[in-house]
């Protein structure tokens, strides 16, 4: 990793690390529209992988793998927001949803069930089905949806971090946990199955017996519950 005076051999890394964006490429283009091709995640990515070489200083106590994968993911997020690809009535049904959970919540005590959230939205269920597989496609993970509302930048680069930075970052981290564990068990599982085993969508839904099309509607109201949970707590 470093050349004969020493430095690190920035060639090299770049050649090691350019299969981590292609992965993490991968791994983002499940959640999005068609329309957001590999290539330029896959681009954006690369031009993240770079701008940690640049940037990462070894002395600061952080790997530079670790450094580099929040580079790469961070650069992929600023391209799709940058185009802001998400149609604004999706914009509107994913909130209108969260907003129905965050009601439902607080009145019943309880994680409601999907037919309980289809009626507060006056729909019938395929409709509510529907809805959610339409949004499911403009979904991030949650924390990521979590610091694009404002929270960002200065957590992402441990070069800047502060004491006081590390701390509001653990505490929404421990936010989003308790999140997930007030999950149904069903939802709950399949956030582990998909965040955590990365599994894709064809296998998760084997594991729990239901399409991929169900896989990406139980996603959506997932990550609804867990915004709805996250703006409670916040």
């Amino acid at each position: 990793m470093y050349t004969a005076k020493g430095k690190i051999d920035q060639n090299e890394l770049l050649t090691q690390y350019l299969p981590l964006v292609r992965r993490q490429a991968l791994a983002l283009q499940v959640r999005l529209p068609a329309s957001i091709e590999l290539d330029d995640l896959v681009q954006a990515g690369t031009v993240g992988l770079l701008e940690a070489l640049g940037r990462f200083d070894a002395g600061q106590g952080a790997s530079f793998a670790t450094f580099a994968s929040q580079r790469i993911r961070g650069a992929m997020l600023d391209e799709l927001r940058s185009r802001d690809w998400l149609p604004r009535s999706v914009r509107r049904n994913a909130r209108a949803v969260d907003e129905a959970v965050r009601r439902l919540e607080q009145g019943l005590g309880r994680a409601p069930e999907e037919h309980e959230i289809a009626a507060e939205l006056s729909m019938d269920l395929a409709d509510y089905r529907q809805l959610l597989s339409d949004t499911n496609s403009g979904q991030l993970l949650p924390f990521e949806e979590l610091v694009a509302e404002g929270h960002e930048r200065e957590f992402d680069n441990p070069q800047r971090s502060t004491p006081f930075a590390e701390l509001v970052d653990h505490q929404q981290r421990e936010r989003l946990v308790s999140a997930i564990a007030a999950l149904p068990e069903r939802e709950k599982l399949l956030m582990a199955l998909y965040y955590q085993e990365e599994l894709n969508l064809k296998e998760i839904g084997a594991v729990l017996g239901v399409s991929e099309s169900r896989v990406c509607q139980l996603h959506s109201q997932a990550v609804s519950r867990l915004r709805a949970q996250l703006r409670d707590r916040g």
